[in-house]
Order: structure tokens, then sequence, then C-alpha cells
């Protein structure tokens, strides 16, 4: 049985996926230290809520147990367009399903799972920590060369502010150093759905 503490965290969490919902214009500015370029871009995304036959596609492709109940699980659909300041286009779209796992020091900690990645074009499990103080979801993915720690920040339900950082992976039980590229975004919503 959950406590106070826990419920309010899982509102905020929830209220929080509520507010990503829709169509959203982002500025981003990528930093790629291995080479110092630094790079502007331009992306319009859509954001719609999973039902229950995509939540279960997603746990299944992810050799993930299956839930009883999958209402609770928070499920999107996401899809993109990015177009760099060198007119190249890139589009993405996948499923994604958070799972939590349980609470820690306030903050909610559990899977991120995804039907296609960014980076490695597969189903992925990564972890994800919502803060609902600072309204901060935090997903962290390894893949196989770098591992991704992504920050989005919910500074009301209209303007979100982003963060990336990719590490190069670093040797097993070692800490995350090299900083491979450093990308920060504002992204402003455009229209609910």
């Amino acid at each position: 049985m959950m406590n106070t503490t826990q419920m309010n965290a899982m509102q905020a969490f929830y209220e929080f996926f509520e507010h990503c919902v829709g169509n959203w214009s982002t500025e981003r500015t990528y930093h790629y230290l291995t080479h110092q370029e630094v790079e502007r871009s331009h992306t319009e995304f859509n954001i719609r809520p999973l039902v229950p036959d995509q939540k279960a596609k997603v746990l299944s492709d992810n050799s993930y147990p299956p839930e009883q109940n999958l209402d609770p699980l928070p499920g999107f659909h996401l899809a993109f367009e990015t177009v760099s300041e060198h007119g190249e286009k890139v589009g993405h779209a996948l499923n994604m399903l958070f799972v939590t796992q349980r609470e820690e020091e306030g903050a909610l900690v559990g899977d991120y799972l995804r039907d296609r990645a960014y980076e490695e074009s597969k189903p992925m499990i990564a972890q994800f920590r919502f803060t609902p103080e600072t309204r901060e979801l935090l997903m962290t993915t390894t893949y196989t060369r770098i591992i991704s720690v992504d920050s989005i920040m919910l500074v009301n339900p209209s303007l979100r502010i982003r963060r990336i950082l990719n590490y190069h992976r670093p040797a097993a039980g070692e800490p995350l150093r090299n900083v491979a590229l450093a990308g920060f975004g504002v992204e402003q919503k455009v229209a609910s759905v």
C-alpha cells in the first residue's frame, strides 16, 4: 500500500505526462566535444498516449514481464522531425513506456522502455528518475559506445527545458567522465491533443 508521499509523487508523475501530450516546437543547440563543433536545430514533435495493446507490445518487444494492469503505466507514441541549421532532416517515431519500480528519497525510479531507441534502432530498456519537486524526468540509456543522460524539466504546462549529455561509455564500474555531446533545448507546446 502506498503512503501519502508516494501517492503525491505518482500524481505529479501522471500530471507531468498529461502536460507532455500534444504538439511541441523545439530549438536546440548541440555541442560536439569530440570535434569542437556547435550545431543548432529545430524540431517539431507530437506526443500521444498509447492504448493498452500498444503498451503490451512495448513490454513484449523488450522481453519484459507482462503487467496485469497496463492502465497505470504512462505510455506514449513520439514522432518528430528535426531540421539542422545546415538543412539536414531527420525523422523518428517510437513507442515508450515507463514502469515505476520504487521510490528513492522522494523520487520515483524505474524502467524506461522503447520499441526503437535513438542511437541504436532496436528495443531498449533504460532507467528513469522522476523528481516531483523540480518536475524533472531524468532518463539514462546505456548504448554500445555511449551512455546518454537526458533531462526534461517541465517549467509549466507549455514549456520544457531539455538537457542531453552523451558520455563515452566507460569501463565497467568506472564513473561517467568524458562527454562526447552536450545538448540544450527550449521546448514550447504549440497545441494540445
